[in-house]
């Protein structure tokens, strides 16, 4: 029997609830404030059909455009061919939420900020750059009251 072809179509367990996470919607859904601007995740909730994203725009990541009181209107870019096209996608609120994706740095731009507070406050230079992990120091090791040990697979046994 050839396979359908619907706009749900092998999303089985794209759009399943998680474990325990059956049941109403939560009330903190709702409630969460969108700007226009911010970087929003596109996670699908099953508990609710209206204005649900097409499979593709799943697990995507878009900047909010519009804002209304149950939806918001988000931007994605779709690789189409040889190109980046800008889709312009209206969810409600049940189907988006406030991306990480940024967090990492805000918090970066936070501490380097104190730092230079401080360091100023002091009268000195502080340096802000990341830096790349070194590698290891050099050493020996030594075998005077470590033994060398022969290492060998242990023989599997069966308990039955």
């Amino acid at each position: 029997m050839p396979h359908s072809f619907g706009y749900r179509a092998r999303t089985r367990h794209m759009f399943k609830r998680g474990f325990k996470e059956h049941g109403p919607i939560k009330l903190s859904t709702y409630l969460t404030t969108f700007r226009i601007g911010d970087i929003v995740d596109i996670k699908a909730n099953a508990a609710q059909q209206k204005g649900m994203p097409h499979k593709f725009y799943h697990g995507r990541t878009g900047i909010i455009y519009n804002v209304t009181p149950a939806a918001v209107g988000v931007i994605v870019y779709k690789v189409v061919g040889n190109r980046y096209l800008e889709k312009r996608v209206n969810l409600r609120v049940e189907h988006v939420r406030h991306s990480k994706c940024r967090q990492e740095f805000l918090d970066r731009v936070k501490a380097n900020h104190e730092a230079h507070a401080a360091a100023r406050e002091k009268g000195e230079r502080v340096n802000l750059r990341r830096k790349p992990v070194a590698p290891r120091a050099a050493h020996v090791v030594s075998a005077a009251n470590n033994a060398p040990q022969t290492m060998r697979p242990v023989r599997y046994e069966t308990t039955i």
